[in-house]
């Protein structure tokens, strides 16, 4: 039985995201956006990606990495192929239970089929209130970019990873077949 593996903004934090590799054993990882800015080790997320094989979705931060690129010591042209293909949303679905992964948010009346890019990458709130609150499609949305909420549960519908590894909180994974959070703490806070 395979092991999926959804990590939450990793921000160039390699070491935690080796660790939280090495306790969840994946055998498919996805990684939720805003993989190689602000942390340490932007080489090392890229090292770990190819290692495991990890599928990702765009971020933000991806994008202005994509926007702003230029071919140095940060990271290879063959991260900036890779990201340049990442989509902004992934679904699929574990048994009854379909999900999709998205960085920041879905259109919270009309699913993620009527998603925009920008709502996808830069989302936080619908109509004044988190668009999270306003959700109510059956498909289980797993995303990131709101490390200010931490990890914020609201299964079977929405699942928030992003804590703040990179200010020095956590960096939080989800086990999709076991229905469960998994977590490591930052080595110390970066930004």
């Amino acid at each position: 039985m395979g092991r999926t593996l959804f990590v939450g903004d990793v921000h160039g934090c390699a070491d935690e995201l080796d660790k939280l590799l090495r306790k969840a054993r994946p055998t498919r990882v996805v990684l939720l956006g805003d993989l190689f800015t602000k942390g340490p080790d932007p080489r090392g997320v890229w090292s770990l990606i190819q290692e495991w094989d990890a599928e990702a979705v765009l971020g933000n931060h991806d994008d202005d990495v994509l926007a702003s690129w230029k071919p140095g010591k940060k990271l290879p042209k063959k991260a900036h192929r890779w990201l340049a293909k990442r989509p902004v949303t992934l679904e699929g679905r574990h048994g009854d239970r379909p999900w999709v992964a998205v960085h920041a948010g879905v259109h919270p009346r009309r699913g993620y089929r009527a998603t925009t890019r920008e709502q996808a990458l830069h989302m936080r709130t619908w109509k004044g209130r988190p668009w999270y609150k306003a959700y109510r499609k059956d498909r289980l949305v797993l995303h990131g970019h709101d490390a200010r909420g931490g990890l914020i549960d609201l299964r079977p519908r929405t699942l928030c990873l992003d804590t703040a590894c990179v200010k020095g909180g956590r960096l939080t994974g989800y086990l999709l077949e076991d229905d469960q959070v998994v977590s490591v703490p930052s080595r110390r806070a970066y930004r």
